[in-house]
């Protein structure tokens, strides 16, 4: 190599030693046109699980590249709130109309279980898992449904009966709605829609203790699903298009509304996922129309997907 030459050669290999710039996360997550979702759980790294209300389906995607397929493939159902369970590698789905909740395993998408954890008139809609229970909201009486499970299967289902403020029915109306859980098992957490209220709920007797949020509360008529992070409760208030921020106290029993997330992207969000500093939310956009039972669901060719935005 001639001295001449020096100066071009190491600026090839300064250029070449630069990493490429990495593509960016995407800011939404298309979903199947007509899909009609609903809930979302997030499972390994950035894999994502979405349910259909029009008739059962399951979305596995990507949030990191935004892509997916369809993993269950159902007909004649629903797909409301769901979770998944890591370490045994199965995805928790209310059912909605019917009582019923399906589990699935989240490698190859084959049904585990389809139980019937309440009466035909029941509205299963979101779950929580404890490290013994999922446990399932009825929206349209006052019962959350646990279901036993562990490593020798599934245990009969327990109709427990909600007292107090969360336990409050009304018929026409949406009642209890989003539920998590304390890693313990020994607490719950629900949102009750009609009420726009956040509630303890003790899994043994029912008993609901109202969580008072100053600060500013949240939209009555709008909790949809939660997700409880440490000592922060976020709150999805559908028709509203916000999150809602609620930072507890150490015993969970009182909160201040911290923060509301908003975004251009939100249309009539359900219910989200939180992952890290990301929180992926399920445009259910039921301002086009309630799926099936509730009505005839959004127009043939409605786009849908979830949106990313940051805590």
């Amino acid at each position: 190599m001639r001295l001449l030459d020096l100066p071009l050669a190491l600026a090839t290999v300064a250029l070449l030693a630069v990493p490429a710039a990495a593509k960016p996360a995407p800011s939404t997550v298309p979903l199947p046109d007509d899909f009609q979702p609903e809930g979302i759980a997030i499972g390994t790294g950035d894999t994502f699980y979405v349910g259909s209300l029009r008739d059962g389906d399951i979305y596995r995607g990507d949030l990191s590249t935004g892509k997916g397929q369809v993993l269950v493939d159902n007909t004649g159902r629903a797909a409301v709130g769901m979770r998944v369970d890591e370490a045994r590698k199965l995805l928790f789905v209310a059912g909605g109309p019917g009582g019923h909740v399906y589990v699935y395993d989240t490698r190859d998408g084959s049904q585990v279980a389809d139980v019937a954890v309440g009466p035909p008139s029941a509205f299963t809609n979101d779950v929580a898992l404890t490290p013994g229970a999922a446990y399932f909201t009825d929206t349209f009486s006052p019962y959350i449904y646990e279901l036993p499970y562990g490593e020798g299967g599934f245990g009969p289902p327990v109709a427990i009966h909600v007292t107090g403020p969360a336990g409050t029915s009304t018929p026409g109306t949406f009642g209890l709605n989003g539920i998590d859980a304390t890693p313990d098992g020994s607490t719950l957490v629900v949102n009750h829609t009609d009420l726009g209220i956040v509630a303890l709920v003790d899994p043994h007797t029912g008993v609901s203790t109202a969580i008072p949020v100053s600060g500013g509360g949240l939209v009555p008529g709008t909790p949809d699903g939660l997700q409880l992070e440490g000592h922060r409760l976020f709150v999805v208030e559908n028709f509203a298009d916000t999150i809602a921020e609620i930072a507890l106290s150490g015993d969970l029993t009182s909160g201040t509304l911290v923060g509301t997330i908003t975004s251009d992207r939100f249309h009539v969000p359900t219910t989200m996922a939180v992952k890290g500093d990301t929180i992926a939310a399920v445009n259910g956009r039921f301002d086009l129309g309630f799926p099936p039972p509730f009505g005839p669901g959004a127009p043939p060719g409605t786009s849908f997907d979830v949106v990313l935005v940051r805590r």
